[in-house]
């Protein structure tokens, strides 16, 4: 069979004997290769080639007559060369088609514990545009914080911290919101919620500037503005005794019960 023409028909023999076919193109191919003696006799010559060909198929310059020569004279160079490329281009269409897969299944979690750290309102005096970009950012957890109707506050006699807690339940857990006035900085804290059962979940994080936030005095207008800080828990709300804002050194800010 060296040197005779390949027909168009046939040459998907090669991507047969690399299992790359889906279940159609499987299905058809072997209803052609019943009634033809060339595809079978390439397939059995192509038998057990597959690693070979695909470790080719994932190197730069595939497709070259140097490669097909070097792999076997059994079948031809040109019918080698012709699987090569077959196999590169049905991989590159493989990796297109998962990237776009991997990519609207990202775009499709949006439910689910996140976590939205902001702060709210007022005017930037970064200046710039940096500020525009900070009040867009900052819009999703106020928003979700001004539309809960189910919110709790405590502010702590020493610290002077004052956290409002808003909840709301999902079918994932409870997603929390909440608003900090008077957190002086630097520092880095967290959101505890504490189980009635007594288990403890992070509900998230942040950093503090040094100028902080939500202070009455404060010079600057961001740092009058109150903080909010988005999360969630896997507790449902009724499972939930009481939330802690602590600090990374261990420092109880603010407690509120639920």
């Amino acid at each position: 069979m060296q040197g005779s023409p390949v027909p168009n028909e046939h040459e998907t023999v090669g991507a047969y004997a690399l299992g790359i076919l889906d279940d159609a193109e499987a299905t058809a191919f072997e209803a052609h290769l019943a009634t033809c003696e060339w595809c079978a006799q390439q397939l059995d010559e192509l038998a057990g080639m597959e690693p070979m060909l695909a470790a080719l198929a994932d190197l730069p310059g595939t497709g070259t007559p140097a490669l097909g020569e070097s792999l076997s004279a059994k079948p031809s160079p040109r019918v080698v060369e012709k699987l090569v490329d077959e196999v590169a281009e049905r991989r590159a269409r493989k990796r297109r088609r998962n990237f776009y897969m991997v990519a609207a299944a990202g775009a499709l979690i949006v439910s689910g514990p996140f976590v939205a750290v902001a702060a709210s309102g007022g005017g930037d005096e970064g200046g710039g545009g940096s500020g525009t970009n900070r009040t867009l950012a900052a819009n999703p957890a106020k928003e979700a914080f001004d539309k809960s109707s189910d919110k709790i506050m405590a502010t702590d006699p020493g610290s002077r911290v004052t956290a409002t807690v808003a909840l709301e339940e999902k079918l994932w857990g409870t997603e929390i919101v909440t608003e900090l006035k008077n957190v002086k900085g630097e520092q880095k804290c967290s959101l505890i919620a504490v189980g009635k059962n007594g288990e403890r979940e992070t509900v998230n994080s942040w950093s503090v500037p040094g100028e902080g936030y939500g202070l009455p005095d404060a010079t600057s207008e961001k740092a009058r503005q109150p903080l909010y800080v988005q999360g969630g828990a896997a507790f449902r709300p009724n499972e939930i005794d009481h939330f802690q804002v602590m600090t990374f050194d261990g420092e109880l800010l603010v407690e509120v019960d639920a």
